[in-house]
């Protein structure tokens, strides 16, 4: 943990950053995870289960560590309690990615033809959503240096609202995603409710990458 020692040791912010490089990176082997379904290899499930399961280790590590070392008051600009909880709601991109993968790996779940083109979908934009939200975090040290006010404060605004329009794409490709499989609920059987869920777990990352934009929102309005 030495490395997370010295990342600490200088600012909370870098460590956020890092903490949101781990939780996205979980994020981002949905779509592999949904290619090894589609065509039905269990072996690539368990292989990318484990990558995520591996990245999740890395962002609860880092995460602890926020937690333990944070001060209880950065610099004048942010509070803890705001800081801890956009922490949260990265920490989240990466748990509910972790739920998706042990899901399907424990299931063996196979994903039916008429799903793959919906699902794909979903899972990329849910991806697209969350690189937006690291920039956005990535943003942070610039808010710092300016007051969270100015050109780089409006700018991170409209970040923030291009994330919240990506959102609400995801929420119209779960909602197609849904149709097809009710469609399909006589066919599928009990597994409807699993690929339900599954379907659920993939838009909720979004929304938690929405959150951390949210929150930054929230603190430039202050």
């Amino acid at each position: 943990m030495a490395w997370i020692d010295k990342l600490v040791g200088r600012s909370p912010i870098e460590p956020m950053q890092e903490h949101m490089k781990a939780a996205v990176a979980c994020a981002e082997q949905i779509p592999e995870l949904v290619a090894a379904m589609s065509i039905g290899d269990l072996e690539a499930i368990a292989r990318v289960r484990a990558k995520i399961d591996e990245r999740e280790h890395e962002a609860d590590g880092i995460k602890n560590e926020i937690r333990n070392h944070l001060p209880r008051r950065f610099m004048l600009a942010i509070e803890r309690r705001d800081l801890l909880e956009v922490l949260e709601s990265q920490d989240s991109i990466a748990d509910v990615a972790q739920d998706i993968a042990e899901l399907a790996d424990q299931r063996g779940m196979v994903l039916p033809e008429n799903l793959r083109e919906p699902v794909e979908a979903l899972a990329s934009r849910v991806v697209a959503a969350c690189k937006l939200a690291e920039s956005i975090i990535n943003e942070l040290d610039e808010l710092l240096e300016t007051g969270f006010a100015g050109r780089e404060s409006s700018r991170v605004e409209g970040m923030i609202a291009d994330l919240g329009r990506l959102e609400t794409e995801t929420d119209e490709l779960q909602d197609r995603c849904c149709r097809v499989l009710f469609g399909m609920e006589d066919e599928l059987g009990v597994a409807t409710v699993y690929w339900h869920r599954l379907v659920l777990w993939i838009a909720t990352i979004a929304d938690h990458a929405e959150r951390v934009g949210n929150r930054l929102r929230l603190l430039i309005a202050h």
